[in-house]
């Protein structure tokens, strides 16, 4: 397993992430438990602004709070300087409780309620990414009755396909985001969004994509987006437009097969593309901006298990299960994501079997790993699984009733729960038993 971060094996052979031993971590909060290294975490947001530091470009950095949304994680990124991005009502609920300056939220989703965008309203967010004719009407309207004005970015489909998983690709033309440029309902928005009261058009918006390893579809991203920005501008009179989002999707390595960039390299080529495309078109540079998530919080993140039972069929396969499994992390059954993984408390053996890690779901498709080299493990084993940082805790789920695990943040030996692990209580807190099921009605 690839060790990212602060993650070693120190001399006793024991996994240590944040200066604290994995098993140690195990033993004090309990398994399944998520581990996040609060200096890699850190460390990754800083490279992204040192990179834009050196283009001398405006720029603006949105957490993509979806990858990992916790009041405490609000917190840091509110400490780094860094905007967030928020695409529920729930999400923004748990950034305004961390205090998070509600100027630098961004609201985003393709179908915003009225009570969303009221608490929006309220709120005084900073910023709308507004998804469709049916939001920028509602929100002109709920804006103007409370005498305000939203300043919004559209979200466009610049037609641009990227190599990643048919689920998570999002630039090209058939997608549920945006409004597409090539079939015209992109200009169509921005006349429209001139026209509508209480709303202001800042920026222009674009996401192609998520786990990208390459920088030439965004380099053609910002191509479309630049001569889209410049019309919008000098032919429909967009006055107020400064804004150039060209959103996420920087990949993480996963396994050896993955090749990511460092984050320079991402924002090296979408910097020089903006210069590139706007000195050629002859106008001032915009603010760029983007919206990294997984890239902050995914190699970060360490999923702590217990191994459990094994089962050997000889010739086929041995199954290893731990306490588990797709309620904690679904992202395998959802789209084959595959992991890396190492027996925390015996890190410095050498691999001499073949396994593949069941989780405890009544689920045949509850599978973490496929096939994964590990020392013969014992029950009792600590299994952990590296780069979970990302979309694990908000993806999962009570299936089976299995509560959730803890989160802690590690750092210089020091650990913090930042989410309590769930009890039996809050399963059943809002369950409610009709009186008629108590008084013998349907009993007799």
């Amino acid at each position: 397993m690839y060790l990212h971060g602060t993650s070693r094996v120190n001399e006793a052979g024991q996994l240590v992430i944040g200066g604290t031993e994995a098993a140690e971590l195990a033993k004090r909060f309990g398994t399944p438990l998520y581990v996040y290294d609060e200096a890699l975490i850190r460390q990754t947001i800083r490279a992204y602004k040192a990179a834009f530091e050196k283009s001398g470009l405006r720029y603006d950095i949105a957490y993509a709070s979806k990858a990992f949304c916790t009041m405490a994680m609000c917190r840091l990124v509110a400490d780094e300087g860094l905007s967030i991005d928020v695409v529920s009502g729930g999400e923004m609920y748990t950034a305004l409780k961390a205090n998070f300056p509600p100027e630098r939220i961004h609201f985003h989703g393709n179908n915003k309620t009225p009570d969303e965008i009221e608490q929006a309203l309220e709120a005084g967010i900073g910023l709308f990414v507004v998804d469709s004719f049916h939001e920028l009407q509602l929100l002109g309207a709920l804006a103007t009755e409370k005498g305000l004005v939203a300043d919004i970015e559209l979200r466009l489909s610049p037609g641009v396909e990227v190599h990643t998983h048919e689920y998570i690709s999002t630039g090209q033309e058939d997608s549920k985001f945006g409004f597409s440029i090539a079939k015209g309902t992109a200009r169509q928005a921005v006349e429209q969004a001139l026209q509508t009261k209480g709303v202001r058009l800042v920026g222009i918006h674009c996401h192609i994509g998520s786990q990208i390893f390459e920088t030439e579809g965004f380099k053609t991203a910002v191509a479309r987006m630049a001569e889209f920005y410049v019309m919008s501008q000098r032919e429909l009179g967009a006055a107020d437009l400064s804004i150039l989002n060209v959103g996420g999707g920087f990949g993480i390595r996963y396994t050896a097969e993955d090749d990511p960039l460092e984050p320079v390299a991402y924002i090296d080529a979408i910097t020089e593309a903006v210069k590139a495309e706007f000195t050629r078109l002859g106008t001032e540079y915009p603010e760029v901006a983007i919206e990294p998530g997984r890239s902050i919080v995914g190699p970060a993140g360490t999923t702590l298990y217990t191994i459990g039972s094994t089962k050997d069929i000889p010739g086929v396969r041995k199954y290893v299960s731990v306490d588990g499994g797709m309620a904690d992390n679904p992202r395998p059954a959802l789209y084959q994501a595959v992991y890396e993984a190492m027996i925390a408390n015996r890190a410095d053996e050498e691999p001499t079997e073949l396994v593949s890690i069941a989780g405890k779901a009544c689920e045949s498709g509850d599978m973490l790993i496929w096939d994964v080299k590990l020392p013969t493990v014992q029950a009792g084993d600590i299994l952990a699984v590296s780069c979970t940082g990302a979309y694990n805790y908000s993806m999962a789920s009570n299936y089976n009733r299995m509560v959730r695990p803890a989160v802690v943040f590690v750092q210089e030996g020091e650990a913090d729960v930042v989410v309590k692990r769930e009890t039996k209580d809050d399963l059943i807190k809002g369950d409610v038993i009709p009186a008629r099921f108590l008084d013998g009605v349907y009993s007799k």
